[in-house]
């Protein structure tokens, strides 16, 4: 079955949700993933904070995937919002050349 996720507050329960379906508790992922329990509620509790890596690899001890579809055409809303804010006008600001550049001196630092 698919389940669509249009915004990262649907990743949490759908973890939760793959986890229960197959059975594990939040301790049994913990250790195949090698990490605490507690880690792995704080992963599950926020999923938006982990690694794209770190959650490719429990979907795949979950028997989950990610699937990326393109189903008509672009929202422009979300693309406005994607766009970075304009760049506000900066003054210039201007740094003196040296006057003059004085070779490296042949002494030894004491490092």
């Amino acid at each position: 079955m698919d389940y669509p996720i249009r915004t990262l507050q649907q990743i949490r329960p759908l973890l939760v949700g793959l986890r229960k379906h197959a059975g594990m508790s939040q301790a049994e992922v913990a250790a195949l993933l090698g990490v605490t329990q507690q880690s792995y509620a704080k992963i599950e509790a926020n999923p938006a904070a982990t690694s794209v890596e770190r959650l490719f690899t429990i979907l795949r001890l979950l028997g989950g995937e990610i699937v990326l579809a393109q189903n008509g055409e672009p929202d422009e809303a979300a693309i406005l919002n994607a766009m970075p804010a304009p760049a506000t006008k900066s003054k210039k600001v201007r740094v003196a050349a040296p006057s003059k550049v004085l070779p490296p001196t042949e002494k030894m630092e004491p490092w």
